[in-house]
């Protein structure tokens, strides 16, 4: 027999709730920053992995720190970087 319950938010522990805003939060955030440097260095491959695969974050922190060798420092700067054309 259906049970409408089965598939709503009941299921979930409370917390939940109030965790899912900040996890989409910090999701957009990463995801954000890791295609605009992406874009910046045309990277396209890149950018579309990043735009597709959803991980909460962890994909674009290891592209950012990682593959794009990006320092801390760096993240919010519009300083060209590695692969880059001035404009």
């Amino acid at each position: 027999m259906y049970d409408p319950s089965m598939f709503g938010m009941a299921n979930f522990p409370a917390w939940f709730g109030a965790a899912l805003p900040l996890i989409l939060l910090w999701s957009l955030f990463w995801k954000g920053l890791a295609l605009w440097h992406s874009a910046r260095r045309r990277q396209p491959i890149w950018f579309v992995v990043l735009l597709f695969v959803n991980t909460i974050g962890i994909l674009e922190i290891v592209y950012l720190f990682f593959i794009a060798k990006i320092k801390l420092h760096e993240l919010f700067s519009a300083k060209t970087g590695e692969g880059e054309r001035a404009m």
